[in-house]
């Protein structure tokens, strides 16, 4: 970040101002400036905070889509006042007694304000009720333990009850080590749950952003009765360095891209941050005799 560099800068003369008077560096001494421009991990455009939330955190410069928190894109997402949380409280234990891992929940349980790696809601999408599910990479990255397994499973089981489409937003590193086989299980549990789901003849629809890896591929999100992405999203099971080094050889240009992919024919349709509300008000609209209702 720009103006952090500065900051810093700063910050370090005045410590070597203080050091050759041999005094100490008081707290109130240090020059903290808001940071108003963060800088684009892709092309290193420096924008504007302002530009980053109209531009619902694309690059305005370059079109990079930073990953996003799992309620800010059900705000995107969702019709004023509509939203409804399901499970809000289910989080995982430490069943293995993994060291360190119950303070590593905590932690970022008080920083996120999540209590697990995925959201689950009911809400309308343009009008169509749907229920709907939002993985956040800033939890763990989003890897699938017990606690997001169940509740991806049971957001399919509300569906399925309720006669509503399914909307699943993947953005995950895989399986979470610290709940070892456990973690595993999710894989085929919610690939069971959407399954009942689409046998009832309900619609899934997999949408998946940047990353989307490991054991979430495996399962269910490559169950989609449509599957769309986020431009330039990885997705794959292993990552393209492990892939290079079994195969001995190196990858396609793109390869496990989202526009690679859908090329590929893995992809139905890869869509900008800005359309996504209306790709989906258009696809529950044309499927509203196959389990979405509006109103």
């Amino acid at each position: 970040m720009l103006n952090n560099r500065f900051s810093n800068r700063r910050d370090r003369l005045l410590r070597l101002k203080v050091m050759r008077e041999g005094g100490r560096l008081p707290v109130t001494n240090r020059i903290d400036a808001p940071v108003l421009f963060e800088q684009c991990p892709a092309c290193n455009a420096a924008v504007s905070k302002k530009q980053w939330a109209e531009s619902l955190s694309v690059c305005p410069q370059c079109g990079h889509h930073r990953p996003i928190g799992a309620y800010q894109r059900l705000e995107m997402l969702l019709d004023q006042g509509t939203f409804q949380e399901l499970n809000a409280n289910l989080c995982s234990a430490n069943a293995l007694e993994f060291e360190g891992y119950d303070s590593k929940l905590d932690t970022l349980r008080r920083r996120t304000g999540l209590s697990e790696a995925v959201v689950t809601a009911k809400g309308k999408i343009g009008g169509f009720s749907a229920v709907i599910a939002v993985m956040d990479s800033r939890f763990l990255m989003g890897s699938m333990g017990v606690a997001v397994g169940e509740k991806v499973a049971l957001a399919a089981e509300t569906a399925r009850k309720a006669k509503l489409p399914l909307v699943i937003f993947c953005a995950s590193g895989g399986a979470r080590m610290q709940e070892g086989i456990l973690s595993l299980m999710q894989m085929a549990k919610t690939a069971s749950a959407i399954t009942r789901f689409q046998d009832a003849g309900g619609l899934y629809i997999a949408c998946l952003t940047h990353p989307t890896t490991g054991g979430v591929t495996a399962s269910f999100a490559s169950l989609g009765d449509i599957t769309l992405a986020e431009p330039n999203a990885l997705i794959g099971f292993a990552g393209p360095r492990v892939i290079e080094q079994t195969i001995g050889q190196a990858l396609p240009e793109g390869f496990q891209r989202a526009e690679y992919l859908e090329e590929h024919g893995f992809m139905d349709a890869v869509v900008v941050r800005s359309q996504l509300k209306s790709t989906l008000t258009t696809l529950l609209r044309l499927h509203s005799k196959g389990g979405a209702r509006r109103g």
